[in-house]
């Protein structure tokens, strides 16, 4: 199979490879996937960037996330699923070989099942960013009922994030930087959509919970915002992030949270318990069935494009996700 790779960190245009490897073969509890579309996240550069498991497996072949068709099943997998359309999550966690690839060997239950009036192209748009939503949202219980403030909500995860929340019965207010970002939130859902660059968000806060604070802020900047959070927090409430890209070290005042009892719950998906990455599936594929999540592809590559479509995503300006079509005859 043709496959792009790399076995030492770096830049893409330094690192990455492409050539021929050996097509996978399915373990037992694996299928193997013919892949449709590949897509790049900020999760996949920053891994090949800075080498992070290269100590534990001497060439990589990255990209977690994409979407195709099984075509051979291993020992203990139903033959019933040759054939079947899905969507990838996950490929590249703790394994080797992603979906830079014409085929993707992986753990069968990591391989979801795409609905007919799903495309392959956004398929592939789900993965790490649906999965890293669903647990933000829905990682501290239902939100029914509830206020939540989800900043960055213009962004891969925050768009996915934006519109689980509200079709589960919350009070949305979602952050984004830019007027057609902004825009956007109100097209997914949100109850109120503010440009965080401009736009007072406690005051925002304090009008629509009556200055209570709201009862869960999602957080895409810790760092940049834990200085604030108590402030737009409720008592016994609770602030979950799942980044802090600008400050990785950050300070944190203590006793403001201490004194209201506020949660702090970090969390990186890969690390999830079994049954959470089973409810996001589940909650995922039945808002797929219905088809009530919008997805927004932002750039398009072709399959001998993947250097650019790396530097594109690590340019870090792209409105959505970066797709690469592997293979345009599926």
């Amino acid at each position: 199979m043709k496959a792009y790779w790399y076995e030492k960190p770096g830049a893409a245009a330094e690192v990455l490879q492409f050539g021929d490897m050996e097509t996978p073969e399915p373990g037992p509890g694996e299928v193997r996937v013919r892949i449709a579309c590949s897509a790049v996240n900020p999760t996949d550069w920053k891994r090949r960037e800075r080498g992070r498991e290269l100590g534990q497996f001497p060439r990589i072949i990255p990209n977690n996330d994409g979407s195709g068709v099984i075509d051979a099943v291993g020992e203990g997998v139903d033959a019933g699923r040759m054939g079947e359309r899905v969507w990838i999550f996950g490929a590249q966690a703790k394994r080797p070989f992603g979906t830079a690839a014409e085929y993707c060997a992986l753990p069968a239950r990591q391989a979801r099942s795409l609905p007919d009036g799903t495309s392959f192209e956004e398929g592939a748009c789900l993965g790490v960013p649906a999965v890293t939503a669903h647990r933000a949202v829905f990682g501290d219980g239902p939100v029914d009922g509830q206020t939540l403030l989800i900043t960055g909500g213009g962004g891969r995860v925050g768009a996915y994030a934006v519109q689980l929340a509200k079709q589960a019965g919350a009070t949305v207010i979602a952050t984004a930087g830019g007027p057609e970002k902004v825009a956007y939130l109100g097209e997914l859902g949100a109850d109120h959509a503010l440009n965080y660059r401009s736009d007072d968000m406690a005051a925002c806060v304090a009008q629509v919970t009556a200055g209570r604070g709201v009862d869960r802020m999602i957080d895409v900047a810790f760092g940049t915002n834990v200085a604030e959070a108590p402030k737009l927090i409720r008592e016994n409430g609770v602030l979950t992030s799942y980044g802090s890209d600008a400050a990785p070290t950050p300070t944190l005042p203590f006793y403001e949270f201490m004194y209201k009892n506020i949660a702090i719950r970090p969390f990186a998906i890969f690390g999830m318990l079994e049954d959470a990455k089973d409810a996001a599936f589940t909650h995922i594929e039945a808002r797929l069935a219905e088809g009530t999540l919008a997805h927004r592809v932002a750039a398009r590559f072709g399959f001998d494009q993947m250097v650019a479509a790396n530097e594109a995503i690590e340019a870090g300006d792209l409105f959505g996700v970066c797709v690469v079509s592997v293979d345009p005859a599926l």
